[in-house]
């Protein structure tokens, strides 16, 4: 991947020299091809993909809970019909403070009417989760456009990759704990507001003289939606870690430290007494030359012969 980038660069430098003044990678000069290429390049790499991934996953979450406003209707048929009411309307929305949400139903008891507000307040637990995406939307828009255009700077001293690996690991975490948070404070919000729940609220469906119905129930697939956005996108995130990491200098430094201790252990075997000296030129194993060159035996012998020659001179 590296080589991509160093190729990139190389015809930006020759594309720019070409035209009088030297521009680097990211430059506001840069022409139409450079750009297609850094793209190219950019879809060529795991760690890139994924940003640009991690930042349409974040969009649909947070637009998928911020932007959700649900309604639910009820019916109150009292026994003295002209006091009914069969259309309640309560509307609740983002960031679910279901206690501020008024509502009026009849009493069955004269004209009078009474003044409801549904039960709970989960607005923490959906801002934060909203607060998780958009923040990881805007950090995600600006790694793809460091990756794209300003890869030289990103791996200048190896800081660019070890600030991403550090926020990738903070933004997997938050990721799930936010959409965990979420997960439990939506089922919150399905209680508070299942029309059910609510009648229980109303003086008048205490009455058994009096028909309490619940007409509709509030769509809540689009806040599903998010639950399930907010879980892939910390799977996404810590997917993400592994390629960010093999960016940083502590995964080369790991290799090399490798790949030395591979090259050192053949190294001394190689050097010990089974291929050199400690039985080769000591004429041990390798060379039975030794025995061969033991002149003495040889020439022993012909000390052996010549003595008995001169003894039969003499005689």
């Amino acid at each position: 991947m590296e080589e991509r980038w160093k190729l990139l660069d190389l015809r930006a430098a020759e594309s720019s020299v070409s035209q009088g003044s030297p521009q680097p990678l990211g430059a506001p000069g840069l022409s139409r091809l450079d750009v297609v290429g850094a793209l190219l390049v950019c879809l060529g790499a795991p760690w890139c993909c994924l940003a640009a991934q991690a930042m349409l996953f974040a969009i649909f979450a947070f637009a998928t809970c911020g932007g959700y406003s649900g309604e639910l209707r009820l019916s109150v048929d009292c026994a003295n019909k002209s006091e009914s009411d069969l259309s309640i309307d309560i509307a609740f929305a983002y960031p679910f403070r279901l206690h501020q949400v008024n509502f009026e139903a009849p009493t069955c008891e004269g004209k009078r009417r009474e003044t409801l507000a549904l039960i709970g307040d989960f607005s923490s637990s959906a801002e934060f989760f909203v607060t998780i995406a958009v923040f990881a939307f805007l950090y995600s828009l600006a790694a793809t456009v460091v990756y794209i255009f300003f890869q030289n700077k990103y791996r200048e001293n190896n800081r660019g990759p070890l600030i991403d690996f550090i926020v990738t690991v903070v933004f997997s975490f938050l990721w799930l704990v936010s959409s965990s948070a979420w997960a439990k404070g939506l089922s919150d919000v399905k209680v508070a507001t299942d029309p059910d729940e609510v009648l229980l609220l109303m003086s008048a469906c205490k009455q058994q003289s009096n028909k309490c119905l619940p007409v509709r129930s509030p769509v809540m697939s689009s806040l599903n939606t998010s639950v399930v956005f907010g879980y892939l996108n910390f799977i996404l995130w810590a997917g993400n870690i592994w390629f960010v990491f093999k960016e940083t200098g502590w995964h080369s430094s790991g290799q090399r430290h490798a790949a030395d201790t591979m090259e050192k252990q053949p190294g001394g075997y190689n050097q010990g007494g089974y291929n050199q000296d400690s039985y080769g030129p000591a004429g041990g194993y390798n060379q039975p030359g030794s025995y061969g060159q033991v002149g003495e035996y040889g020439q022993s012998q012909s000390y052996g012969q010549s003595g008995p020659t001169s003894f039969a001179n003499q005689i």
